[in-house]
């Protein structure tokens, strides 16, 4: 009896599922069909990206021999900061190979993983607990081997010297600072107090073309809201960093990253020019397409032989 009730609630059912097949296979055709446009319409926005940044390179001003934007490449970096990290060091040496790394997000797109890759050690601080759970997870064999630290934390002013000193040899003789957190850069880096690493690596904000002096005011619980009320400018950042001891070598093609070289290092390894106005990169953030990888960003046990 059951079975037979069953059969008649059914049977309307089964009516519709039948008369719209047709109506649902043709849905399944155009949704694959829409994915192979969405697949070659990312192609040709990748193709366009790298197009335009030749293009930008292939200028006079980025052909200088001294200029860093031309050895800009990606690994594990938001952009092409792994290129230029790695030309900087090539050119200044390093000495014990350790970073401290502040904003690191969930470790798979940073400035300092692809040094981790080539044996360097050092320290991520991240605010956000649900990144610092991933890190353990996903880089437990660089955790567990002891060349990798994370350390959980909302930094500011008042802790981050707290912090830098939880890095590698207490973070006195560091190869690499760098530091994105989205809104106190330049409060935190100033209040560091004894800034001695070779190379220091700060997201500036490209709103602000030199000679513009602009610093976000300091609030301890700012939380980015993804505008561009963030950060300081690069005209700022290169004031209180000369101040400190260093040379604005250059910044990356995107207009985020700014790159610092300890003036006793400068040699005559970079431009003559350490200037704001001189190194300026205006926001291209569009060029980022061109640098997608084809795979998903990932992380294992790895040999370095």
């Amino acid at each position: 009896m059951i079975k037979n009730f069953f059969k008649k609630i059914s049977r309307p059912l089964n009516y519709i599922r039948l008369k719209t097949r047709p109506w649902r296979r043709k849905r399944h055709e155009l949704e694959r069909r829409l994915l192979e446009v969405e697949k070659i319409m990312g192609s040709m926005v990748k193709l366009y990206s790298w197009d335009l940044r030749k293009k930008i390179l292939d200028q006079p001003r980025y052909m200088e021999e001294k200029r860093l934007l031309r050895f800009g490449f990606k690994v594990y970096s938001q952009n092409e900061e792994d290129g230029i990290i790695n030309e900087i060091f090539q050119r200044i040496g390093t000495t014990n190979k350790t970073f401290v790394e502040i904003g690191v997000g969930n470790g798979l797109e940073n400035n300092t993983l692809h040094l981790l890759l080539q044996g360097w050690n050092g320290l991520w601080v991240d605010g956000a607990l649900k990144f610092v759970d991933q890190i353990k997870q996903k880089f437990a064999f660089s955790l567990n081997n002891g060349t990798l630290k994370v350390r959980h934390a909302w930094v500011q002013r008042e802790n981050i010297n707290e912090l830098i000193a939880e890095g590698p040899e207490g973070g006195r003789a560091l190869d690499l600072l760098s530091l994105d957190i989205d809104g106190n850069d330049y409060h935190v880096l100033e209040a560091i107090e004894s800034l001695n690493a070779r190379v220091v690596v700060i997201e500036y904000n490209p709103k602000y073309p030199p000679p513009v002096k602009w610093v976000m005011a300091y609030n301890p619980d700012h939380c980015y809201d993804g505008s561009d009320y963030m950060g300081a400018s690069l005209e700022s950042f290169e004031n209180l960093l000369r101040g400190r001891g260093y040379k604005l070598v250059g910044c990356n093609l995107l207009g985020v990253n700014a790159f610092f070289v300890r003036e006793d290092l400068m040699g005559d390894h970079f431009h003559d020019d350490c200037s704001a106005e001189n190194h300026y990169e205006p926001e291209r953030f569009f060029l980022n397409d061109g640098l997608a990888p084809l795979h998903a960003a990932n992380f294992g046990p790895f040999e370095i032989k």
